[in-house]
């Protein structure tokens, strides 16, 4: 796909793999690699390796091993009609050139023949009903590498006539590589859950150096605002628990301190904890394993039943909102059972109620609005954060398609802190090439530097990939395109706040 106004003829080469990441690694699915499985060493290696893979494939789909997910999986397995109009709506697909390896059904495919020879055990007839295929080492290979092509955004289940979901199948195969085989992306496995659930954080930060942090920001913002910010800490019988993606704190600042600005000034009786991982709302093990996933998620309900907080309300982060609210659904009871909300709606409660007075006119440039697809497509938060965006920022203009029918900004499903060898072009030219153009879209009308254009993204993760493009591609110095949150934009906008607060400087 090529790059859209004014990029234009400004595409820049795709990095070829070196050949000693060819001779160490798995390569042999496309032009990049984001897993880095190494070759296995020997033909008996192989062996045992597929071994496992067959191992794991089964337990996919028994009841025992895969409760949580195993009816819907059958439900993609035995009923797609293969009418492809999952394909027509994969921005991946599209982007890549309409790439056969990137349509959904591809790896869709691969799984169905596999389940109906080896694990319903078919035989002639169910070969020339479903199709033939043969299990070997290139093929696991391969397979591990495509799980890892696919955002896990949904819109392609969102359209399918019947329900059938192909982005579940490629998170089911990321968990068997994973639970069975011990193979994930480092990124999400050893510097991401590994690291939480040692020190508190995927950041590396413990619960010290979080304090710490959040006292320098603390800090920041009165001076910056006028108005004096201290964050509580572990307050028992608190109204809110506020868990933020901790990458907010080290990487954008100004968000969690624009957070406790307004929780402050509204009233809200709120808390941040110091607990290992009750500071950090990130569970990666919703993109590649269940277990994972699990060991976070109780981890954070525990926090919250210990603290006697009235409700978790998780920050501005897509996937820790899909992960807590949403699919840790199936796994909390009794009194860990603890109610969660959204920040979205509690901000836009905050804004409509009346109790902080705003001076839209400070936030007079233009604004659109990315929907993360965690909380918009896969939870329907849609509304609160336009009401507050319309009521605030008088130069709104949405993205087309927008809600629900949004495209990925393409770091989804880990992505965005995936760049091991040349996986970043792939982000670029591939998975979040219909969301660049979306964005100049949105602004083409002012796209002149003397402008400056704000980007409201309201998600940590997507914010990571929106940073890494826009400077992929100069969109900062060359059209001053910015990109940040929702709550930096209600701080703006705070008529007793000092003018200012969003600075306009990249970073």
């Amino acid at each position: 796909m090529p790059l859209p106004h004014p990029l234009d003829g400004h595409d820049r080469a795709w990095g070829a793999l070196a050949p000693q990441i060819r001779d160490k690694y798995e390569c042999g699915l496309d032009d990049t690699c984001a897993v880095s499985v190494p070759h296995p060493p020997t033909a008996a290696e192989e062996r045992r390796l597929v071994a496992q893979f067959l191992s794991g494939l089964e337990k996919l789909f028994s009841r025992e091993n895969n409760w949580t997910f195993l009816q819907p999986l059958l439900l993609t397995m035995e009923h797609c009609t293969r009418c492809q109009t999952c394909a027509e709506s994969c921005h991946i697909f599209e982007a890549s050139g309409r790439n056969e390896l990137y349509r959904p059904v591809f790896r869709s495919e691969i799984l169905r023949r596999l389940y109906f020879k080896y694990v319903k055990h078919g035989g002639l007839l169910s070969a020339w009903q479903h199709g033939e295929i043969e299990l070997n080492w290139p093929l696991v290979a391969r397979l591990i590498e495509l799980s890892y092509r696919c955002n896990l955004c949904r819109r392609c289940a969102q359209t399918c006539p019947i329900g059938a979901d192909n982005g579940l199948v490629a998170h089911e195969l990321r968990k068997l590589f994973s639970q069975e085989m011990g193979i994930a992306a480092k990124e999400l496995h050893q510097q991401g859950s590994m690291l939480q659930l040692k020190v508190g954080s995927s950041t590396g930060m413990s619960p010290e150096v979080v304090k710490d942090n959040i006292a320098f920001i603390d800090e920041d913002i009165s001076e910056r605002t006028g108005i004096e910010v201290r964050t509580p800490w572990d307050v028992e019988g608190a109204d809110v628990l506020l868990i933020h993606n901790a990458g907010e704190i080290m990487a954008w600042p100004e968000n969690p301190g624009a957070f406790a600005l307004i929780l402050n000034v509204a009233g809200v009786k709120w808390t941040m904890s110091s607990e290992l991982a009750g500071y950090d709302s990130i569970n990666y093990g919703l993109w590649y394993d269940d277990v994972q996933f699990a060991r976070v998620a109780l981890q954070h309900a525990e926090i919250a039943r210990q603290l006697k907080v009235k409700k978790i309300v998780v920050g501005e982060c897509g996937h820790a909102h899909k992960a807590l609210c949403v699919i840790a659904d199936r796994l909390l009871s009794g009194d860990l059972n603890v109610p969660r909300e959204s920040s979205l709606t509690l901000l836009r409660d905050i804004v409509m109620s009346g109790r902080i007075q705003f001076d839209p006119s400070r936030n007079d440039f233009p604004v659109t609005l990315h929907d993360p697809c965690n909380l918009v497509r896969l939870m329907g938060v849609v509304e609160p954060q336009r009401e507050v965006v319309r009521a605030l920022c008088p130069q709104f203009r949405e993205m087309e398609p927008h809600g629900v029918n949004n495209y990925c900004c393409g770091g989804g499903s880990g992505f965005a802190i995936m760049s091991g060898h040349n996986f970043p072009d792939w982000r670029f030219h591939v998975a979040g090439r219909k969301k660049l153009e979306q964005v100049l879209n949105a602004f083409s009308d002012c796209l002149e530097p003397e402008t400056p254009k704000y980007l409201c993204a309201p998600c940590s993760n997507c914010k990571g990939q929106f940073r890494d493009m826009l400077a992929h591609y100069k969109l900062w110095e060359q059209n001053r395109i910015l990109y940040g949150g929702l709550v930096e934009l209600i701080v703006n906008a705070m008529a007793d706040v000092k003018p200012g607060f969003i600075e306009w400087e990249w970073r």
